[in-house]
């Protein structure tokens, strides 16, 4: 992405609000970059316009450093100013308008800084991450947020022609921006933690988060085979596309307590028929429990 940038006498004097004396033109060198957008990113994530709104304020003055190692001495560079900007002419996966958070940095330059700066305008250091904490994340299908109620819809797959992703909404704060060389958005990269502090409890516990919404995905999914296999056994018999679009959106809870009914029928019409609803299966041609 091509953006407009002249770095005149009106941005140096915002580089010299966060310098401790005045310096000139040619001892800086400054950069325009994105941090992040609003398009599904390699995560299976992306960011709300309103979180992109509330970190451009975030982002202001924070600093530059590679690959998220938060030594000193990898400090490089400083935002001095940022803004959301949108593309009415690009359109995301998502059908929203293409927003994304647009920034200015800066750095000294120096005798040590020489080949970075011949290294990011020759292209070769070129995609930047974001470390930032967020307080919530939606599900796309459902809207539920997953961080207090998970959801059984799984990243990446699609239902009814809408691809699942976690929205990500409610920025708490920014921590850095990394030049790294795999970033997790394609236009710019984007690594997130949710919360304040990555604390070992705190990793295992998203793992943990993660491995449940995956099971809880996979009962789901066994729970929808077992609702399509009573449907052949109820009066009225239900239509395949029926049960799908009955079953797509229920969580784990809906799907059970509807197997629950099916199979409470299935027994009252064996009672009133007397004959087992598994022998009506196979005189009938459906599907087996």
């Amino acid at each position: 992405m091509e953006l407009d940038f002249v770095f005149d006498g009106r941005e140096l004097e915002k580089v010299n609000g966060f310098t401790r004396s005045d310096v000139t033109a040619d001892e800086v060198y400054a950069f325009p970059i994105v941090l992040c957008d609003n398009e599904i990113d390699r995560d299976g994530e992306r960011f709300s316009v309103s979180a992109l709104e509330e970190l451009s304020g975030l982002f202001v003055g924070k600093t530059g450093i590679f690959d998220h190692d938060p030594k000193g001495s990898n400090q490089t560079a400083r935002i001095y100013e940022c803004e959301v900007r949108t593309d009415d002419s690009r359109v995301t996966s998502c059908g929203e308008a293409y927003t994304f958070l647009y920034a200015k940095a800066y750095m000294m330059r120096t005798e040590g800084n020489r080949d970075l700066i011949t290294e990011i305008e020759g292209g070769i250091k070129k995609e930047v991450s974001v470390s930032c904490a967020v307080s919530g994340r939606r599900c796309s299908v459902c809207g539920c947020d997953r961080t207090e109620n998970p959801c059984g819809h799984v990243k990446g797959r699609s239902y009814g022609g809408k691809v699942c992703c976690d929205i990500l909404d409610g920025a708490a704060d920014a921590y850095e921006w990394s030049f790294v060389a795999i970033p997790a958005q394609t236009e710019a990269g984007v690594r997130k933690r949710f919360g304040g502090t990555d604390s070992g409890e705190a990793a295992v516990l998203r793992s943990e988060l993660a491995r449940a919404q995956e099971e809880n995905g996979r009962a789901c999914e066994m729970l929808k085979r077992e609702i399509m296999a009573l449907s052949f056994t109820v009066r009225p018999i239900m239509a395949v596309e029926v049960v799908k679009q009955l079953t797509e959106r229920m969580s784990f809870e809906e799907l059970e307590a509807l197997r629950g009914r099916l199979m409470a029928q299935c027994v009252q019409e064996e009672e009133e028929s007397g004959e087992p609803f598994a022998e009506k299966d196979r005189h009938n041609g459906a599907f087996k429990l």
